[in-house]
């Protein structure tokens, strides 16, 4: 039993900064970082037309499509006012394509919350608690090291980090837009910079708190 709490304990420590960044992309996909966002001083104004009222309408829209059950019909109903689609048949490809990552990572995120709380509640009336404490400890410490190599890479060239990202996920240059597109209007290459600062961020301030708040015990 001893040896399976230790290695329930290591689990958490490799799940933790998992669970803390899905944390960050939880909130990435709500209607309050758009909103931040665009109020931001220096956030780039649409060129081609969109006022602020309408990135914060099209772009809550776009978000909900990635978190509910509908179709692409979702997106590919929408038009302007001179009835042109909002978004183009390459977009709507795309959109399709992120919800297919979107949902399993959804999914994935609060299981892994689920197995973290559990296992959490197991270690306080099974009589590991401390043991569990520490693989917490560690998981916090992990969460920060791992955002400050990241953070190293993305200082150097964000978009080699951001085209590493979408190369993982994505096949081809599916993900790239003319400036004119639609999405690249909602949501410019600023918009991606600050949600990737804004979920490192919300690492590094989780990471730190189990770090420096949960010291545990010498044996």
């Amino acid at each position: 039993m001893k040896m399976l709490q230790r290695v329930l304990s290591w689990m958490i420590t490799i799940l933790l900064p998992f669970a803390l960044t899905f944390l960050g992309v939880r909130l990435l996909l709500t209607h309050v970082f758009p909103e931040i966002e665009y109020h931001l001083p220096g956030f780039p104004a649409d060129t081609y037309g969109f006022t602020l009222q309408d990135r914060l309408h099209w772009s809550e829209i776009s978000i909900d499509y990635l978190v509910n059950n509908a179709d692409i019909n979702f997106l590919g109903d929408l038009t302007f006012m001179n009835n042109v689609p909002l978004f183009n048949g390459r977009e709507l490809s795309h959109m399709h394509d992120v919800k297919n990552v979107v949902q399993p990572v959804l999914e994935i995120g609060y299981g892994i919350w689920a197995l973290v709380i559990g296992l959490g509640v197991w270690a306080y009336f099974g009589g590991w608690w401390s043991t569990y404490v520490r693989g917490v400890w560690r998981g916090g410490w992990l969460a920060v090291g791992l955002v400050f190599v990241f953070g190293i890479f993305g200082a150097i060239s964000f978009w080699q980090l951001f085209t590493a990202f979408h190369e993982l996920f994505f096949t081809g240059d599916s993900w790239q837009f003319l400036y004119t597109d639609t999405l690249i209007r909602l949501f410019p290459m600023r918009f991606w910079q600050d949600a990737f600062l804004f979920a490192g961020a919300l690492d590094v301030v989780g990471g730190l708190a189990l770090g420096l708040g949960l010291l545990p015990k010498r044996k």
